[in-house]
């Protein structure tokens, strides 16, 4: 195992997005990760939920240890559900 990973971590919001290289000792979580990338200072106001966490589109907890090469993901809230979503569409409005 190297002694250091090399990891992204990447957020969206509408209209930016961040993926941010991080450098971390082999054996770092993905909440480490997330703190040692800087994004919390970048976007003011993101509070993170430990059931929206993912690496490659895959659910991870905030304890999981990360591998090199892994893309730590945090994802938003959705902004309307699915299936109100389908009706609006069906219903033209």
């Amino acid at each position: 195992m190297a002694e250091r990973i090399a990891v992204e971590v990447a957020y969206a919001e509408a209209g930016r997005q961040w993926v941010l290289p991080v450098q971390l000792p082999a054996g770092a979580t993905v909440m480490q990760a997330i703190e040692a990338s800087g994004l919390l200072e970048q976007v003011p106001g993101l509070a993170i939920d430990p059931a929206r966490l993912g690496v490659f589109s895959r659910k991870a907890a905030p304890d999981q240890v990360l591998e090199d090469g892994d893309r730590v993901e945090i994802y938003r809230p959705l902004s309307l559900d699915p299936k109100e979503a389908r009706r609006r569409r069906a219903q033209g409005t």
